[in-house]
C-alpha cells in the first residue's frame, strides 16, 4: 500500500507538470484546424467545430513551404552527420590517446561552450563573408560542423571503453582507422543517438545564423519562412494560418525524437549528464 502512495505521489504531480508543459504544443496544433473566428473567439473555443484541414494545404500555397522545409532538411542533416562524425573522432582521440597538450587542448575545447554564439556572430559573418560562402549552403553548414559540447559528450563515454579491448586488437594487428571504425564507433551508437538529437533539434531551429548569413529566398530555412509567414499573416484573421506553419515545422522534430528516445536516455545515463 505505501508502495502505491509512494508512486501515486510521484507520478500524479509530474502527470500534472507534463500536461502543463505540453500545452501548449496542444494548443498550437488544436488552433490549426480551427477557424480564425473560433482563435478569438471568447469564451475560448478549445475543440473546433469543423476542423479545418485544408489550413494544411493552403499553408503549402501561401508560401514556399516545399523549398524550405528541404534546405532545411539538408542543411540539418548534413550539419548533423557532420556533428556526429566530427565528435566521435575528436571524443575518441581526447579519451584514448596520450599526447603532449591534450589537457590544454580539452580545456580549450570547453572553454568555447563558455563564449556566447553573439560574441562570435560578427566576426563569424565576415569570415564566411570574405571566404565568398554568404548566400550558400556551405555558409550554413561550415560554421557549425564541430561543436565543443558534442566532442565533451562523446569523450565522456569513450572513456568507458576499456583500453584492454584496444589493445586487444592492434596486437591483432588492426590498424587505428579499424579499431576506431569497427570498435569504437559501433559502441558510440547509444551516445550518438543522444548528441544526434541535441544536434538535429537545435540546427533545426536555428534562426539566428541563418537569419545573417542568407539573404537570397530560394535558400530559405524553415525558421527564416516562418518568419515571413508571421509578417504574411500577421492579423488575428489569419492567425490559424500561423499556427498550421508552426505545426507543420515541429514534426521533424518530433519524429527525430520518438524515433531514438530510447537510445537517448541510455546514451544521456551513461554519459554522466543525467540530472
Amino acid at each position: 500500500m505505501k508502495g502505491i502512495l509512494k508512486q501515486t505521489a510521484i507520478c500524479v504531480p509530474l502527470a500534472i507538470l507534463g500536461f502543463f508543459m505540453a500545452f501548449p504544443f496542444l494548443w498550437m496544433v488544436i488552433s490549426s484546424l480551427k477557424t480564425p473566428d473560433e482563435i478569438i473567439s471568447v469564451p475560448i473555443t478549445w475543440i473546433p467545430k469543423n476542423p479545418q484541414w485544408h489550413n494544411f494545404i493552403d499553408i503549402w500555397s501561401a508560401v514556399p513551404m516545399k523549398e524550405m522545409y528541404m534546405n532545411s532538411l539538408f542543411v540539418t542533416i548534413v550539419i548533423t552527420l557532420c556533428i556526429l562524425l566530427t565528435s566521435s573522432m575528436g571524443g575518441f582521440a581526447l579519451a584514448k590517446y596520450k599526447f603532449k597538450g591534450r589537457e590544454f587542448l580539452f580545456i580549450l575545447i570547453l572553454s568555447t561552450m563558455m563564449i556566447p554564439f553573439f560574441v562570435l556572430l560578427i566576426p563569424l559573418f565576415f569570415i564566411i563573408k570574405s571566404m565568398g560562402l554568404s548566400d550558400s549552403y556551405l555558409g550554413l553548414i561550415l560554421p557549425n560542423i564541430v561543436t565543443g559540447f558534442g566532442i565533451f559528450l562523446m569523450r565522456q563515454f569513450t572513456l568507458s571503453i576499456p583500453d584492454e579491448m584496444l589493445q586487444a586488437a592492434r596486437i591483432d594487428g588492426a590498424s587505428e582507422w579499424r579499431i576506431y571504425w569497427q570498435i569504437i564507433l559501433p559502441l558510440q551508437k547509444q551516445a550518438l543517438a543522444a548528441l544526434g538529437i541535441f544536434a538535429f533539434v537545435y540546427q533545426w531551429d536555428n534562426f539566428l545564423w541563418p537569419l545573417v548569413v542568407i539573404n537570397d529566398e530560394s535558400l530559405y530555412t524553415l525558421p527564416l519562412g516562418l518568419n515571413t509567414l508571421r509578417n504574411a499573416y500577421s492579423s488575428q484573421e489569419q492567425m490559424n494560418m500561423l499556427m498550421t506553419g508552426s505545426t507543420l515545422a515541429v514534426i521533424p522534430s518530433l519524429i527525430v525524437f520518438t524515433l531514438l528516445q530510447r537510445h537517448f536516455v541510455k546514451g544521456i545515463t551513461i554519459t554522466g549528464l543525467k540530472g
